[in-house]
Protein backbone atom coordinates (compact mmCIF):
# COMPACT_ATOMS: atom_id res chain seq x y z
CA UNK A 1 0.00 0.00 0.00
CA UNK A 2 1.30 3.53 -1.04
CA UNK A 3 -0.52 5.13 2.02
CA UNK A 4 -0.83 8.58 -0.22
CA UNK A 5 2.10 8.53 -0.82
CA UNK A 6 3.75 10.28 -4.13
CA UNK A 7 5.56 8.22 -6.48
CA UNK A 8 9.66 8.12 -6.51
CA UNK A 9 10.89 8.19 -10.08
CA UNK A 10 13.59 5.89 -10.37
CA UNK A 11 16.38 5.88 -13.31
CA UNK A 12 18.35 2.84 -13.80
CA UNK A 13 15.87 0.30 -12.70
CA UNK A 14 16.94 -2.59 -14.94
CA UNK A 15 20.45 -1.91 -13.57
CA UNK A 16 22.15 -3.08 -9.80
CA UNK A 17 21.72 0.48 -8.34
CA UNK A 18 18.44 1.07 -9.84
CA UNK A 19 17.00 -1.82 -8.88
CA UNK A 20 18.22 -2.00 -5.36
CA UNK A 21 16.47 1.20 -5.08
CA UNK A 22 12.89 0.25 -6.83
CA UNK A 23 13.23 -2.85 -4.37
CA UNK A 24 13.75 -1.48 -0.87
CA UNK A 25 11.30 1.51 -2.10
CA UNK A 26 8.06 -0.40 -2.98
CA UNK A 27 9.20 -2.46 0.59
CA UNK A 28 8.93 0.75 2.50
CA UNK A 29 4.94 1.16 0.78
CA UNK A 30 6.49 3.61 -2.28
CA UNK A 31 4.49 3.69 -5.39
CA UNK A 32 7.50 3.39 -7.86
CA UNK A 33 7.63 5.43 -11.36
CA UNK A 34 10.76 4.02 -13.63
CA UNK A 35 12.07 5.27 -16.90
CA UNK A 36 13.21 2.06 -19.03
CA UNK A 37 14.31 1.71 -22.76
CA UNK A 38 12.32 -2.08 -23.39
CA UNK A 39 9.76 -2.01 -21.79
CA UNK A 40 9.28 -6.07 -23.20
CA UNK A 41 12.69 -6.95 -21.34
CA UNK A 42 13.03 -9.46 -18.74
CA UNK A 43 13.79 -7.00 -16.39
CA UNK A 44 11.45 -4.65 -17.22
CA UNK A 45 8.63 -6.96 -17.04
CA UNK A 46 9.81 -8.31 -14.03
CA UNK A 47 9.32 -4.58 -12.26
CA UNK A 48 6.36 -4.48 -13.70
CA UNK A 49 4.86 -7.52 -12.00
CA UNK A 50 6.22 -6.36 -8.67
CA UNK A 51 4.06 -3.30 -9.35
CA UNK A 52 6.44 -0.32 -10.91
CA UNK A 53 5.10 1.90 -13.07
CA UNK A 54 7.15 1.67 -16.48
CA UNK A 55 7.84 4.74 -18.71
CA UNK A 56 9.14 3.93 -21.96
CA UNK A 57 12.27 6.58 -22.72
CA UNK A 58 16.59 7.13 -22.35
CA UNK A 59 18.19 9.56 -20.57
CA UNK A 60 18.26 11.63 -24.16
CA UNK A 61 14.59 11.98 -24.04
CA UNK A 62 14.11 14.77 -22.45
CA UNK A 63 10.17 15.50 -22.90
CA UNK A 64 9.40 11.80 -22.02
CA UNK A 65 11.19 12.33 -18.79
CA UNK A 66 10.50 15.58 -18.14
CA UNK A 67 6.42 14.21 -18.06
CA UNK A 68 7.97 10.99 -16.38
CA UNK A 69 8.36 13.47 -13.25
CA UNK A 70 4.66 14.78 -13.32
CA UNK A 71 3.08 14.28 -9.82
CA UNK A 72 6.28 12.78 -8.45
CA UNK A 73 7.94 13.53 -5.03
CA UNK A 74 11.11 12.31 -5.53
CA UNK A 75 13.92 11.29 -8.16
CA UNK A 76 16.76 8.70 -7.71
CA UNK A 77 19.61 9.70 -9.89
CA UNK A 78 21.92 7.30 -11.34
CA UNK A 79 23.56 7.65 -14.99
CA UNK A 80 25.64 4.96 -17.28
CA UNK A 81 29.36 6.20 -16.85
CA UNK A 82 32.42 6.02 -19.26
CA UNK A 83 34.21 2.34 -18.05
CA UNK A 84 30.94 0.99 -19.17
CA UNK A 85 31.98 1.71 -22.48
CA UNK A 86 28.32 2.80 -23.09
CA UNK A 87 29.27 6.36 -22.80
CA UNK A 88 31.50 9.16 -22.19
CA UNK A 89 32.05 11.27 -19.10
CA UNK A 90 30.65 14.58 -20.75
CA UNK A 91 27.82 12.20 -21.44
CA UNK A 92 27.04 11.29 -18.03
CA UNK A 93 27.91 14.57 -17.25
CA UNK A 94 25.10 16.36 -18.72
CA UNK A 95 22.50 13.49 -18.23
CA UNK A 96 23.04 13.89 -14.72
CA UNK A 97 22.73 17.75 -14.73
CA UNK A 98 19.80 17.98 -17.11
CA UNK A 99 18.06 15.31 -14.31
CA UNK A 100 18.51 18.25 -11.79
CA UNK A 101 17.79 20.73 -13.60
CA UNK A 102 14.04 18.77 -14.74
CA UNK A 103 13.62 17.89 -11.39
CA UNK A 104 13.73 21.58 -10.34
CA UNK A 105 11.34 22.35 -13.27
CA UNK A 106 8.59 20.19 -12.23
CA UNK A 107 8.39 20.48 -9.01
CA UNK A 108 9.85 17.66 -7.35
CA UNK A 109 10.74 17.63 -3.89
CA UNK A 110 13.80 15.71 -2.87
CA UNK A 111 16.40 14.23 -5.53
CA UNK A 112 19.00 11.74 -4.09
CA UNK A 113 21.83 11.31 -6.40
CA UNK A 114 24.60 8.53 -6.55
CA UNK A 115 28.03 9.42 -6.57
CA UNK A 116 31.27 7.44 -5.17
CA UNK A 117 33.41 7.64 -2.75
CA UNK A 118 36.54 8.56 -4.15
CA UNK A 119 34.44 11.92 -5.30
CA UNK A 120 35.42 14.87 -3.03
CA UNK A 121 37.04 18.37 -2.45
CA UNK A 122 39.55 17.69 -5.31
CA UNK A 123 39.48 16.63 -8.46
CA UNK A 124 41.01 12.54 -8.98
CA UNK A 125 42.38 12.66 -12.31
CA UNK A 126 39.71 10.27 -13.74
CA UNK A 127 37.08 11.11 -15.53
CA UNK A 128 34.73 8.45 -14.18
CA UNK A 129 34.55 10.61 -11.06
CA UNK A 130 35.33 13.53 -11.85
CA UNK A 131 31.85 13.46 -13.53
CA UNK A 132 30.18 12.70 -10.79
CA UNK A 133 32.07 15.28 -8.66
CA UNK A 134 30.48 17.72 -11.67
CA UNK A 135 27.55 16.44 -10.97
CA UNK A 136 27.41 16.48 -7.07
CA UNK A 137 28.94 20.67 -7.83
CA UNK A 138 25.65 20.95 -10.15
CA UNK A 139 22.95 19.75 -8.00
CA UNK A 140 24.32 21.39 -4.83
CA UNK A 141 23.70 24.87 -6.57
CA UNK A 142 19.98 24.30 -7.53
CA UNK A 143 16.52 25.32 -5.65
CA UNK A 144 16.19 22.12 -4.45
CA UNK A 145 16.21 19.73 -1.41
CA UNK A 146 18.96 17.14 -2.68
CA UNK A 147 21.17 14.45 -1.11
CA UNK A 148 24.22 12.63 -1.86
CA UNK A 149 25.34 9.16 -1.78
CA UNK A 150 28.92 7.97 -1.94
CA UNK A 151 28.64 4.62 -2.12
CA UNK A 152 32.14 2.62 -1.13
CA UNK A 153 33.66 -0.40 -3.92
CA UNK A 154 30.93 -2.66 -4.50
CA UNK A 155 31.28 -6.55 -3.00
CA UNK A 156 29.66 -7.67 -6.51
CA UNK A 157 32.83 -5.89 -8.26
CA UNK A 158 35.11 -8.68 -6.48
CA UNK A 159 33.25 -11.42 -8.16
CA UNK A 160 33.58 -10.39 -11.08
CA UNK A 161 35.97 -12.44 -13.70
CA UNK A 162 39.68 -11.94 -14.17
CA UNK A 163 40.35 -11.54 -10.59
CA UNK A 164 42.18 -14.85 -10.60
CA UNK A 165 39.58 -16.77 -8.19
CA UNK A 166 39.18 -19.38 -11.03
CA UNK A 167 42.92 -20.08 -10.51
CA UNK A 168 42.79 -20.19 -6.54
CA UNK A 169 43.76 -16.74 -6.22
CA UNK A 170 42.74 -13.46 -5.44
CA UNK A 171 44.78 -10.18 -6.82
CA UNK A 172 42.90 -6.88 -5.97
CA UNK A 173 43.97 -2.96 -5.40
CA UNK A 174 44.48 -3.54 -1.42
CA UNK A 175 48.05 -4.42 -0.28
CA UNK A 176 47.35 -7.57 1.88
CA UNK A 177 47.27 -4.98 5.29
CA UNK A 178 45.99 -2.36 3.88
CA UNK A 179 41.91 -1.50 4.36
CA UNK A 180 39.04 -1.20 2.36
CA UNK A 181 35.39 -0.16 2.76
CA UNK A 182 33.00 -2.15 0.65
CA UNK A 183 29.25 -1.87 0.31
CA UNK A 184 26.68 -4.80 -1.22
CA UNK A 185 24.49 -3.11 -3.68
CA UNK A 186 21.67 -4.44 -2.96
CA UNK A 187 21.73 -2.17 0.69
CA UNK A 188 21.89 0.67 -1.32
CA UNK A 189 18.11 0.56 -1.43
CA UNK A 190 17.91 0.17 1.81
CA UNK A 191 19.84 4.05 2.39
CA UNK A 192 17.90 5.49 -0.39
CA UNK A 193 14.33 4.53 1.20
CA UNK A 194 15.44 5.70 4.50
CA UNK A 195 16.95 8.98 3.20
CA UNK A 196 13.45 9.56 1.20
CA UNK A 197 11.47 8.73 4.65
CA UNK A 198 13.31 11.61 6.40
CA UNK A 199 14.25 14.80 4.25
CA UNK A 200 14.42 16.71 7.23
CA UNK A 201 17.04 14.72 8.88
CA UNK A 202 19.10 13.81 5.04
CA UNK A 203 18.20 16.43 2.91
CA UNK A 204 21.55 18.87 2.43
CA UNK A 205 23.98 16.27 3.16
CA UNK A 206 26.38 14.09 1.58
CA UNK A 207 26.07 10.50 2.83
CA UNK A 208 29.34 8.21 2.36
CA UNK A 209 27.75 4.67 2.70
CA UNK A 210 29.74 1.34 2.81
CA UNK A 211 28.72 -1.70 4.99
CA UNK A 212 31.70 -3.66 5.75
CA UNK A 213 35.90 -2.79 6.24
CA UNK A 214 38.52 -5.73 4.70
CA UNK A 215 41.81 -6.04 4.47
CA UNK A 216 43.55 -7.88 1.86
CA UNK A 217 44.77 -11.05 3.85
CA UNK A 218 40.74 -10.58 5.07
CA UNK A 219 39.69 -11.41 1.56
CA UNK A 220 42.28 -14.39 1.48
CA UNK A 221 40.41 -15.87 4.69
CA UNK A 222 36.94 -14.78 3.38
CA UNK A 223 37.27 -16.09 0.08
CA UNK A 224 38.92 -19.22 1.74
CA UNK A 225 36.00 -20.36 3.78
CA UNK A 226 33.17 -19.37 1.61
CA UNK A 227 34.78 -21.99 -1.43
CA UNK A 228 36.07 -24.46 0.76
CA UNK A 229 39.64 -24.68 -0.91
CA UNK A 230 42.70 -22.13 -0.45
CA UNK A 231 42.36 -18.55 -2.18
CA UNK A 232 45.23 -17.10 -1.75
CA UNK A 233 45.20 -13.17 -2.19
CA UNK A 234 48.33 -11.04 -4.08
CA UNK A 235 47.79 -7.22 -4.90
CA UNK A 236 47.87 -6.77 -8.39
CA UNK A 237 51.63 -7.23 -10.11
CA UNK A 238 53.75 -3.81 -11.16
CA UNK A 239 53.48 -5.68 -14.56
CA UNK A 240 49.42 -6.11 -14.82
CA UNK A 241 49.76 -2.22 -13.11
CA UNK A 242 52.00 -0.81 -16.11
CA UNK A 243 49.94 -2.36 -18.66
CA UNK A 244 46.55 -1.07 -17.45
CA UNK A 245 46.06 2.21 -17.10
CA UNK A 246 42.64 2.35 -15.49
CA UNK A 247 43.46 -0.38 -12.84
CA UNK A 248 46.89 1.62 -11.80
CA UNK A 249 45.06 5.36 -11.12
CA UNK A 250 42.24 2.82 -8.87
CA UNK A 251 45.61 2.03 -7.13
CA UNK A 252 46.90 4.94 -6.87
CA UNK A 253 43.56 6.36 -5.26
CA UNK A 254 43.31 3.69 -2.58
CA UNK A 255 47.02 4.17 -1.73
CA UNK A 256 45.91 8.44 -1.58
CA UNK A 257 42.89 7.30 0.66
CA UNK A 258 40.67 8.30 -1.75
CA UNK A 259 39.11 4.62 -2.48
CA UNK A 260 39.75 3.15 1.00
CA UNK A 261 36.41 4.90 2.56
CA UNK A 262 35.69 6.78 5.45
CA UNK A 263 32.28 5.89 6.11
CA UNK A 264 31.10 5.62 9.98
CA UNK A 265 29.92 2.49 9.80
CA UNK A 266 28.36 2.10 13.32
CA UNK A 267 26.58 5.28 12.51
CA UNK A 268 25.22 3.72 8.98
CA UNK A 269 23.77 0.76 11.19
CA UNK A 270 21.81 3.28 12.98
CA UNK A 271 19.84 4.47 9.42
CA UNK A 272 19.67 0.54 8.31
CA UNK A 273 20.69 -2.21 10.99
CA UNK A 274 20.63 -4.53 8.00
CA UNK A 275 23.51 -4.34 6.77
CA UNK A 276 25.80 -6.79 4.95
CA UNK A 277 29.12 -7.69 5.40
CA UNK A 278 30.99 -9.71 3.16
CA UNK A 279 31.38 -12.58 5.06
CA UNK A 280 27.43 -12.35 5.07
CA UNK A 281 26.75 -11.03 1.49
CA UNK A 282 29.63 -14.24 0.25
CA UNK A 283 26.95 -17.02 2.29
CA UNK A 284 24.20 -15.50 0.95
CA UNK A 285 23.06 -13.39 -1.80
CA UNK A 286 26.68 -13.05 -3.15
CA UNK A 287 27.13 -16.92 -3.18
CA UNK A 288 25.68 -17.56 -6.93
CA UNK A 289 28.35 -14.96 -7.83
CA UNK A 290 31.56 -15.78 -6.00
CA UNK A 291 30.62 -19.89 -7.10
CA UNK A 292 30.15 -18.69 -11.05
CA UNK A 293 33.72 -17.11 -10.75
CA UNK A 294 35.09 -19.90 -9.37
CA UNK A 295 34.37 -21.40 -12.51
CA UNK A 296 35.00 -18.47 -14.66
CA UNK A 297 37.96 -17.77 -16.81
CA UNK A 298 38.72 -14.57 -18.51
CA UNK A 299 40.77 -10.57 -18.79
CA UNK A 300 39.77 -8.12 -16.63
CA UNK A 301 37.90 -6.36 -19.28
CA UNK A 302 36.39 -3.20 -16.81
CA UNK A 303 37.77 0.61 -17.58
CA UNK A 304 40.25 -0.12 -20.12
CA UNK A 305 39.61 3.65 -21.48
Amino acid sequence: MSDGKQSILVFGATGQQGGSVATALLKAGWPVRALVRNPASSKSVALRNAGVELVEGTFAHTDVIRAAMNGVHGVFSVQPSSPGGVVSDEDEVCFGAAIADLSVETGVKHIVYTSSNAVGDQLTGMGHFDSKARIEAHIGALPITATIIRPATFMEMLVMPGFGLDEGRFNFFAKPDQRIQLLAVEDIGKFVAAIFADPVRFGGKTLEIASDTVTGRDLEAQFTEAAGRPITYARFSDEVLEANHFLRKLTELLDEGRLAGKADLDALREITPDLQSFRSWLAGSGREAFREALGTAGAWAYGHA
